[in-house]
């Protein structure tokens, strides 16, 4: 029986200078630097890009640890949002829910990123920082192409 443990919710924003488009791409191709896939030392998604209903296992190392989380696709509507399950030891145990909307504004796109039913305690609040960091990665890889191109 998983203990009860009281739960929050975090929300995290980012405006990233390139199209939804771009955006959504970059966050759901695990081959794109910065994007929350592309550090893990291991990695089963199939299929590539996902479809609503398919899973993913990743693994990542975080001070010293390595880190298992699993979960499954729920929702993608390209270029707008994607939602997806995420379970890993930092939840104990609980299915959160991460929901990330794409909202295109000019040449730039504000991402909202949800992250429901964590835990509130020291890994929970955490892992705002966690997502806070991915967004500023897949920020800075789009700002790089796009000062290329």
């Amino acid at each position: 029986m998983i203990p009860k443990t009281k739960l929050m919710d975090i929300t995290v924003k980012r405006t990233i200078p390139a199209s939804a488009d771009k955006v959504f791409d970059a966050w759901m191709d695990p081959k794109c630097p910065g994007g929350p896939w592309f550090e893990s030392e291991t990695l089963i998604m199939a299929p590539v890009p996902p479809a609503v209903g398919s899973l993913f296992y990743f693994t990542v190392l975080w001070e010293g640890q390595s880190w298992a989380l699993y979960g499954r696709f729920v929702e993608i509507q390209r270029p707008g949002k994607v939602e997806y399950t995420w379970m890993s030891e930092g939840t104990k145990g609980v299915e959160s829910t991460v929901r990330v909307t794409f909202e295109g504004r000019g040449k730039e796109t504000e991402v909202t990123l949800r992250h429901l039913n964590l835990p509130d305690d020291e890994l929970g609040r955490q892992t705002e920082w966690g997502w806070a960091h991915i967004l500023a990665s897949v920020a800075e890889v789009l700002a790089k192409k796009s000062a290329s191109a």
